[in-house]
């Protein structure tokens, strides 16, 4: 992943907990980087050793971890490094949950070696519709759970979010039924 990840991680728990916590998170995940460069690559590995070690001395689910970053990803991050891109994308929840598909396109031509997720969209209605997650990234599914409700935030759109189909019940992809 890309050290804009890490850094986005690091932002996220220094901003709630203090950057003290975070020392202590880096220590027990054993990583020795003084600083992630956004546009630099790291290994995944990285950033899961950060989020069981938050995990651990939060004393919080994994799962929790990255909801929560999943929203800190979209109301933080996203709006810093890519707002006038994330504008063009809709300006309700559902033009921007239409057009996600496309939106790692665009950014794969600020980060050429980005290995983006796949998303697809199905069963759209005026209120709802199914968004479907392919990643070759094992367990982020609370992650992508925390990017639509920071999304559904973002447009001030109270919405619900049901995983309806899952790779770890034995599914090829994810799916997220979407209302709002």
């Amino acid at each position: 992943m890309y050290g804009m990840v890490n850094k986005a991680v690091e932002d996220m728990v220094v901003s709630r907990h203090g950057e003290p916590t975070w020392r202590l998170i880096k220590q027990k995940a054993g990583v020795d980087t003084e600083v992630f460069i956004g546009n630099e690559g790291y290994p995944d590995a990285i950033t899961y050793a950060l989020v069981g070690a938050a995990s651990e001395v939060l004393a919080l689910p994994a799962e929790t971890i990255l909801r929560a970053f999943g929203e800190h990803w979209v109301l933080e991050t996203a709006q810093k490094g890519y707002g006038p891109m994330m504008r063009a994308a809709g300006s309700t929840l559902g033009e921007f949950l239409a057009y996600l598909p496309h939106f790692h396109d665009r950014v794969a031509l600020i980060y050429p070696k980005l290995e983006p997720p796949h998303f697809a969209v199905s069963e759209r209605t005026e209120n709802s519709l199914v968004l479907h997650y392919h990643s070759h990234r094992p367990g982020l599914t609370p992650f992508v759970e925390g990017l639509i409700q920071g999304l559904a935030k973002m447009f001030a759109t109270p919405a619900s979010v049901a995983l309806v189909k899952a790779r770890a019940a034995g599914d090829d992809h994810d799916a997220f039924l979407i209302r709002w």
